[in-house]
């Protein structure tokens, strides 16, 4: 999870203060939807995540808990994964806040079966940075679970439908997580009905097409400083999931005109 390296920036200030560093989710959302990136990380406008996302971030919780500690019951990890997410959605208007709350026992129990044979991990929440030289901010990231002595870091993703295939964006995230030839990236995917975890192929290439959009923002954001310019340049897609909620779509009317 990369919520913990977002800064939020105060709308109107200098681009160059907006923005200060890299993080593959705003790499990925720029390549993603131009518009909702400079809506969230230049005009300061972060939007609210709903409670699907608030359920992954408990799993994750929970279930590191039951890694740290082989003898946790799985009752034990549910509990702290449930008050996590207690916490986080307390204020939710989400109609599905129950529904995501009740799939959190099985996919915490699959997760720690999927991952407790890899032993105790020798790191959690671990933080990375890479600066390369053609850079003028660094890449910066979270990520879930290291063995270190294996040599292989893990992302735990939750979801309600199982990917044949990794996904692009997370290949671009876990290909900063493993910047050795000594580490292998892999990804766990957990739904409420099973877990697989699948080893991430060609990491160079990944991690080179990060590299590539993070030069390609940098660019982009050296056009101007004033916020407002970007909404010049940019178009929302309002048929896009990312503009679906009244308010994306109101701050898009305000500050596009459409």
């Amino acid at each position: 999870m990369n919520n913990h390296v977002r800064r939020t920036p105060t709308p109107g200030e200098p681009v160059s203060k907006a923005y200060q560093r890299h993080s593959p989710s705003a790499l990925n959302l720029f390549a993603a939807s131009p518009a909702m990136f400079v809506l969230e990380r230049v005009l300061g406008y972060p939007q609210p995540v709903g409670a699907i996302a608030h359920r992954g971030v408990a799993i994750e919780d929970g279930v590191a808990h039951g890694l740290k500690n082989p003898d946790a019951s799985d009752k034990d990890c549910v509990r702290i994964a449930h008050a996590r997410y207690d916490v986080l959605t307390a204020m939710s208007g989400d109609a599905r806040r129950q529904k995501f709350r009740d799939d959190i026992p099985d996919m915490v129990a699959q997760a720690l079966d999927e991952l407790r044979p890899y032993g105790i991990p020798t790191e959690t929440q671990g933080f990375i940075t890479w600066h390369p030289e053609t850079l003028r901010m660094p890449i910066v990231g979270y990520f879930d679970f290291k063995w270190e002595y294996d040599g292989i870091i893990v992302d735990l993703k939750t979801t309600d439908r199982m990917p044949s295939e990794i996904k692009i964006a997370h290949a671009r995230q876990v290909s900063l997580y493993a910047a050795s030839d000594n580490q292998e990236g892999r990804l766990t995917y957990c739904t409420p009905k099973k877990c697989q975890t699948l080893k991430l192929e060609n990491i160079r290439e990944h991690r080179m097409a990060l590299l590539n959009i993070a030069r390609k923002v940098e660019h982009f954001l050296s056009l101007s400083e004033d916020p407002a310019f970007f909404t010049g340049i940019t178009v929302p897609d309002l048929d896009s999931f990312y503009w679906s909620s009244p308010v994306a779509r109101q701050l898009a009317f305000e500050h596009w005109g459409v």
